[in-house]
């Protein structure tokens, strides 16, 4: 999984098949190595986030902080998924 970043004991990362057609440009996050269970975060248009699900149960404080981190760093996100990609799409 290409990791976009870490935060604390969170990783910040795409999973390599974001299905075909591919997904809207978005996030997984989980505490230590990436599992199907990780939380997903949608980046819309504008660069804000959108939470998708919550499946590895980040505490909601916590999550609002991994939340605003990617929000700030969503130009570099955006940049990385294109570059790893080859296109993006947004959710709204």
């Amino acid at each position: 999984m290409p990791q976009v970043f870490r935060i604390g004991p969170y990783w910040v990362y795409f999973w390599t098949n974001e299905s075909d057609p591919l997904e809207p440009i978005h996030v997984h996050v989980s505490e230590g190595a990436p599992t199907k269970n990780a939380t997903k975060i949608w980046i819309t248009a504008s660069g804000k986030t959108y939470l998708a699900n919550n499946n590895s149960k980040i505490p909601p404080k916590t999550l609002r902080n991994i939340m605003r981190i990617v929000e700030a760093r969503s130009e570099e996100i955006i940049a990385m998924w294109e570059e790893y990609f080859g296109e993006v799409r947004f959710y709204c």
